[in-house]
């Protein structure tokens, strides 16, 4: 039974909109679309919503789909946990190509603007780009460790032939990759470069060509994000840093004693990230400064999004589930929601529709109200 307890103090400013349980649990998050949401779940199941919740379409690929189905176009890839490749229509979820044999996909699939390229990780760290239309593979680079083992200090070439050099000089990376079976930050791409966190540190490759342009020893990654030319990175241990996306250079650097639990986001003029124990703390983008700090009643694991125009919306993992909105520009509660399953990823926002998928698998979404003056 889905419980919402709504706090207000009079009139509820939020109600209830449409539950849709998708029969397995999921850790993908939900994908956002025009008109309603994606999502996979843990029996393999892609399920494509819309606004009132109904399914227009499911896909069943038969393993679970861990991470969160890719938009291209008119297209959606996705993978499964045994190293299965999809392509499936927009429209009706039918399969256009699939790859089999392929390593297991734990790191979000990242699709270029023009809808064009996927670019894969592989859990050992090896980086694929293959063309939406057809599933060829663009070009190859070999993970660092690689590296390591065929030149020690070189970078592999790329398989794609004629691909241009490095633009910058590259630094070696330690040969740590792991293949723990976890899910992985995903990459960002951003100007042409596609910065990818690995175990071993960030690794930054030409969109085009494969061809590394920087590295960064920054490891345990839990998230990444971006704005113009800047790379914000948020790692377990506490660091959160602002990265020149041309050169890897440190703009600033933040810490937190306590560790950092969710990935980073930008909203509303600042960086949020969630903060050791049960904080969410929001940062200067320029500088670094904290500029607010609230507490929350359980780890934010997942990112934060923004609700009509002024209201934070905050994703907790409790088992209660809660959903808390915070009212700029002070942060104070204009309300919160329990789901009763834990919220580990980001809120979808439809005009004043929130969506919000629960650690059960469930999709729940609520109406905002919105406040007239007077």
């Amino acid at each position: 039974m889905l419980t919402l307890a709504v706090m207000a103090c009079q009139r509820s400013p939020v109600e209830p909109a449409f539950q849709y349980s998708s029969d397995a649990p999921s850790r993908t998050g939900l994908t956002a679309l025009a008109d309603g949401v994606l999502l996979g779940n843990e029996a393999g199941a892609v399920v494509r919503l819309d606004r009132e919740g109904r399914p227009v379409w499911t896909a069943r690929l038969g393993r679970e789909v861990a991470v969160p189905p890719a938009l291209a176009g008119e297209s959606v890839v996705v993978g499964t946990v045994v190293g299965e490749v999809a392509c499936l229509s927009l429209q009706d979820g039918r399969e256009r190509w699939r790859l089999g044999g392929e390593p297991p996909v734990l790191t979000p699939p990242v699709v270029d603007d023009t809808g064009h390229t996927v670019f894969l990780v592989a859990p050992d760290g090896a980086v694929r780009a293959l063309a939406v239309e057809s599933g060829q593979e663009r070009w190859k680079r070999p993970a660092p460790m690689a590296a390591a083992r065929a030149s020690p200090g070189q970078a592999p070439p790329a398989t794609a032939p004629g691909s241009p050099a490095a633009s910058a000089p590259v630094k070696p990376l330690e040969p740590r990759v792991s293949v723990a079976p976890g899910l992985r930050a995903a990459p960002v791409l951003l100007a042409g470069v596609l910065v990818v966190p690995l175990d071993s540190g960030l690794w930054a490759l030409d969109a085009r060509s494969g061809e590394p342009r920087w590295s960064q020893p920054v490891t345990d990654v839990v998230g990444l994000d971006s704005e113009r030319d800047t790379v914000f990175v948020a790692t377990r241990p506490g660091r959160v840093l602002a990265l020149s996306v041309n050169d890897g250079s440190t703009r600033w650097e933040q810490r937190f004693a306590d560790g950092v639990t969710g990935p980073p986001a930008r909203a509303l003029g600042a960086l949020w990230v969630g903060a050791g124990p049960s904080s969410l703390v929001g940062l200067s983008t320029s500088e670094g400064r904290e500029v607010a700090r609230v507490a929350l009643p359980s780890p934010l694991v997942g990112r934060v999004q923004v609700g009509l125009e002024d209201l934070l919306l905050v994703p907790t993992s409790g088992h209660e589930g809660r959903l808390v909105a915070l009212k700029a520009p002070g942060w104070t509660p204009a309300f919160t929601v329990r789901a009763d399953t834990p919220l580990r990823t980001r809120p979808v926002v439809r005009g004043a529709r929130v969506f919000v998928l629960g650690l059960d698998g469930r999709v729940l979404a609520w109406r905002l109200r919105v406040s007239r003056p007077g």
